[in-house]
């Protein structure tokens, strides 16, 4: 996954260049170069190979001088810059791989293709169909925009290419549904549409995500009942990010139908939408009022974003690599894997620790997917807000993956009712919110259990407020910080059941914690120290925080070049030689 690898950081840097490239019309023409320029840097350059890049790029650039800033280029013009390049491309994939062009993107993909050469008949289309769609992407109006779309799902491609037509379809049947209710001519007709939706999108999700859960819950009762259950199983891959691009896809046609927007007329914008890559394999979940618009308009670069998006992707950076996977690999990992083996206290200390993982694990993947996006003239909302800060239960979720709790509040909660009708139908629909909740992480019941204490302390939580009405006085200094330790404390007991693979696990990890045991061989210096910047640094005043972004902003450019090299030198330490994937991935 290029997430795990400098891969993603190559990725980035061309989608970068050249989607700045791409905001005058005329340098579309040196979109075919870019696949040359690809093909040497990103393989082992030769003399060779750059003397190839430099005379095709020289000859493209002398194209882009017959077209004016904002002029569409003429189909000559287009594919003269098209065959210009592809003719050193077909040399360079042929001299490496044996394969055309085409057939080179697909085998770097991973995308099986049958055996044939260039002149094979497989080989003419392939070279014609790639020919045809260079020459319309250099001459398409919106060529910045498909830009983006196309390099978001080859970042999706990379994870598995097989997934890509479930995406997509998904996207296309969402952008068709939107319109069907926009036109549709009655309320009952416009309500079978959206049913129509919820079904496809939620079908989808149950049958990648939850279908051997169902079948294995099932399993379990039968067994137990004294009966033989039938052996079935869906052997499949869980695409990667379903939840999150599905809610999102869910919540524009959701949208469309309370009348909160209009369907989207432009199908591209709205596969843009989806598969915009920042966000697409973990969140923030955007809602489609606040991406949509933005990818829809003219693209927008400030030096200040700019300074701040690398500013957000160095602290994300230094979240997940120096904090959460050091804490992971070096004591929570180990504790959660077999509990039985440490003490008390270094299972106490291995549930802080993985409250600090997933923290920083989570909300350092958001730093990088919005500075990300903002170097590329997009904001995402805020998605953490110092969440173990929280002074209780309904203060957290508005600090916790903000994302995720405002869709579920906004197409949850207040669709079964909220608060508007008894005391005991709200405690219902938040506990049934936070289930669901709970189960949208993973098919697995300690998930569902997770949820379920959530959704308790959010109906005690509940109960007291209105028990106390609107006197309650502002709590005195030490109360609140009593009050946001025992939180924190909650907060981490439902992690246990979050991080163990089975409810065993979790038992034995808190069984553990009741022994008392304060034997410690396992608690270097090195991973308390970790552990301690990672819970400190998170309980700083938010302002510490804000004027070191500013500093970083207001600094000049050379400045902020040995800024980042430091920032680098700490990463290259502190890199494990073993991968860690976002948490966030699995779900």
């Amino acid at each position: 996954m290029l997430f795990n690898t400098l891969a993603y950081a190559k990725f980035f840097a061309i989608v970068f260049f050249v989607s700045w490239l791409l905001v005058r019309r005329r340098w579309a023409l040196l979109l075919p170069w870019v696949a040359v320029a690809g093909v040497v840097g990103l393989g082992t350059p030769t003399l060779q190979s750059v003397l190839i890049a430099c005379a095709a790029l020289a000859l493209t650039f002398g194209l882009t001088r017959t077209v004016k800033d904002d002029e569409q280029p003429t189909l000559p013009v287009a594919l003269a810059a098209v065959v210009i390049n592809f003719i050193p491309l077909t040399f360079l994939t042929l001299s490496r791989g044996g394969h055309d062009p085409v057939r080179a993107a697909l085998v770097a993909l991973g995308v099986g293709v049958p055996a044939g050469g260039l002149l094979s008949p497989i080989g003419v289309i392939a070279t014609l169909v790639g020919v045809v769609l260079a020459v319309l992407l250099v001459r398409a109006k919106k060529v910045r925009l498909l830009f983006i779309l196309g390099a978001s799902y080859v970042f999706y491609a990379h994870w598995d290419p097989r997934f890509l037509p479930l995406i997509f379809g998904s996207s296309s049947v969402d952008w068709l549904l939107a319109h069907a209710i926009d036109r549709a001519k009655s309320a009952r007709a416009r309500k079978l549409w959206l049913i129509g939706t919820v079904i496809l999108n939620l079908g989808v999700l149950g049958i990648f995500k939850y279908f051997n859960f169902g079948i294995d819950s099932v399993s379990a009762v039968m067994t137990a009942a004294g009966m033989t259950p039938p052996k079935v199983a869906l052997e499949i891959a869980l695409p990667v990010g379903i939840s999150f691009f599905t809610f999102e896809s869910m919540s524009y046609v959701i949208d469309v139908y309370r009348g909160d927007i209009k369907p989207q007329k432009s199908y591209f914008e709205y596969l843009s939408f989806v598969a915009f890559f920042p966000h697409l394999v973990a969140g923030p979940i955007v809602r489609p009022r606040d991406l949509l618009p933005q990818l829809a308009g003219p693209p927008r670069f400030s030096s200040a974003e700019a300074s701040e998006g690398v500013f957000l992707i160095s602290v994300g950076l230094l979240k997940k690599v120096a904090i959460g996977d050091y804490l992971a690999l070096n004591l929570v990992d180990r504790v959660f894997d077999m509990p039985s083996q440490y003490s008390a206290l270094e299972c106490y200390t291995a549930v802080l620790g993985y409250a600090v993982q997933i923290y920083t694990d989570f909300s350092g993947y958001t730093d990088v997917a919005i500075g990300s996006a903002l170097l590329l003239g997009v904001r995402f909302p805020l998605n953490f807000n110092s969440p173990y800060k929280a002074h209780n239960i309904q203060d957290f979720w508005r600090r916790w993956h903000i994302s995720l709790s405002t869709w579920l509040r906004d197409y949850l909660y207040i669709p079964l009712g909220g608060n508007r009708g008894s005391s005991a139908r709200t405690y219902v629909n938040l506990m049934l919110t936070m289930l669901l909740g709970g189960l949208w992480h993973g098919a697995k019941w300690t998930f569902v259990v997770w949820g379920g204490l959530h959704g308790a302390a959010l109906a005690v939580n509940r109960w007291q407020s209105r028990r106390r009405g609107g006197n309650r006085r502002p709590p005195s200094f030490w109360a609140y910080a009593i009050s946001v330790l025992i939180t924190f404390h909650f907060v981490c007991i439902c992690w246990v059941f979050f991080r163990a693979e089975t409810f065993q696990k979790a038992w034995l990890v808190f069984a553990q914690i009741g022994s008392l045991s304060t034997y410690h061989p396992n608690l270097h210096s090195s991973v308390l120290a970790v552990l301690a910047v990672g819970l400190i640094s998170h309980w700083l005043p938010e302002r510490w925080f804000e004027r070191t972004q500013a500093g970083f902003i207001r600094m000049p450019a050379p400045v902020q070049g040995v800024v980042l090299f430091g920032v680098a030198l700490v990463l290259r330490e502190m890199i494990s030689a073993e991968a860690v994937p976002f948490v966030y991935f699995q779900f």
